[in-house]
């Protein structure tokens, strides 16, 4: 994911005042330790998650407060016609316990 050019600061301040009923909704879907990095100079996001269950972490994106979030971030994020946010998967390609 990323953040659009001067919006970083906006992205930070609407995370940290993050809706309520939005992290009650990844909670009740089994989604814990979530963390997101920003890279500046590209304005990159990197966000890290721990699931309990794939099927689960996928209907997130269809409960209504996963859309609203999408939309009241779509100014600030390169976002696809849905309201989800622009993202690429990553192949991972090193791990130690």
């Amino acid at each position: 994911m990323a953040v659009s050019p001067n919006k970083a600061d906006e992205y930070v301040l609407r995370h940290n005042a993050i809706w309520p009923e939005l992290t009650l909704t990844l909670k009740q879907h089994g989604v814990h330790n979530y963390s997101i990095f920003y890279h500046a100079s590209t304005r990159q996001l990197f966000a890290y998650v721990e699931i309990e269950d794939e099927n689960l972490w996928d209907r997130i994106s269809q409960t209504e407060v996963c859309r609203n979030w999408w939309r009241y971030m779509s100014d600030i994020m390169p976002s696809r016609e849905d309201g989800s946010p622009v993202s690429a998967t990553l192949k991972e390609v090193f791990h130690m316990d």
